[in-house]
């Protein structure tokens, strides 16, 4: 584990995995941290390098308040990277993760072997957004958890497993809110769905049947049709598809990703 000191932020990060294989980085979804990739390490390890990112202002990586962007996230993101020794590497982020590595992938396409896209989307709804972020700034975590946690994880996965429910809702409460909010306004002001056609590397995007954030239709269906060459492979999730779906997850990730 360490820390990469960048502009206007700290980024907390740890390797984990097998030395000499594939390069894997995974990114969290606004809301959460590298912890949303608890489930999955154990069906990862064998097959890949691993290195998970603390988004700036989220988990333990800190940042000066402010509106963010994809490009600046994306910066962060390569210059973690390069501090761990990954010149070349797949990445797979959820929401927001994914999010940033359709930028990552725009901005540095002969650094991403592949890319895995869950449960995410290059266009959501910018007013609704604004408003989370306005809400979060003035309001707090708890304005928002109600609404968050019901598009996070299935009812029936919650109460099936209530401690993993709690555990999420209690460190979304306690994360910061600039932090949200500063990724918020990534979201919010993000430009990529007319830049779709550009992504050269291979990609596979996954979409979870019980997901009301970023579903396929609507969502997953545009990076499908606009993404070269991109594959399909629908899971039944909601949407933070590392707790929901763990096995199958990683099944999707070890298939296409490893060669």
């Amino acid at each position: 584990m360490a820390f990469t000191e960048v502009p206007g932020a700290s980024l907390y990060w740890k390797r984990d995995g097998r030395d000499n294989a594939p390069a894997l980085v995974l990114l969290n979804s606004i809301g959460t941290d590298m912890d949303l990739w608890d489930p999955v390490l154990p069906l990862l390890r064998d097959s890949f390098a691993l290195l998970r990112i603390d988004t700036r202002g989220h988990g333990a990586s800190r940042a000066e308040p402010g509106d963010w962007s994809l490009s600046l996230l994306a910066a962060d993101v390569l210059a973690v990277t390069e501090a761990a020794g990954f010149e070349r590497f797949s990445l797979a982020g959820v929401s927001l993760g994914g999010m940033i590595g359709m930028e990552l992938a725009l901005q540095q396409p002969r650094r991403l072997e592949q890319l895995a896209l869950i449960c995410t989307s290059a266009t959501m709804d910018p007013a609704a957004w604004n408003d989370r972020v306005v809400i979060v700034r003035s309001e707090g975590m708890a304005a928002i958890a109600d609404l968050a946690m019901g598009r996070f994880l299935s009812e029936a996965f919650g109460t099936a497993n209530p401690g993993v429910y709690e555990t999420v809702r209690r460190h979304l409460l306690a994360m910061d809110a600039e932090g949200y909010a500063g990724c918020g306004a990534a979201i919010r002001d993000m430009n990529l769905a007319d830049r779709l056609g550009a992504i050269a590397c291979p990609t596979v995007i996954v979409t979870g049947t019980r997901d009301t954030s970023t579903p396929f239709e609507g969502h997953g269906e545009h990076l499908v049709a606009r993404i070269p060459g991109a594959v399909h492979c629908p899971l039944g999730t909601a949407h933070l598809a590392p707790l929901e779906a763990p096995e199958a997850l990683a099944g999707v990730l070890t298939s296409l990703l490893k060669d």
